[in-house]
């Protein structure tokens, strides 16, 4: 799945653009605990977001 994808898919499920990359993040992460990403798109998009500066919130 490329980020495209992605985007595509939280618009479909969410009824909404994303606000941020940070969001997809948190996205991309539920799926994968879900099981409804594979560890090779999860890694793959990960390092997409990555790329683009997304970051977990630091508590």
């Amino acid at each position: 799945m490329l980020l495209e994808g992605l985007i595509n898919r939280f618009k479909l499920e969410r009824e909404r653009n994303p606000s941020h990359v940070n969001e997809l993040l948190d996205y991309v992460q539920k799926n994968y605990l879900y099981g409804e990403l594979s560890i090779k798109e999860y890694k793959n998009l990960y390092f997409e977001l990555d790329k683009q500066n997304a970051v977990k919130p630091s508590f």
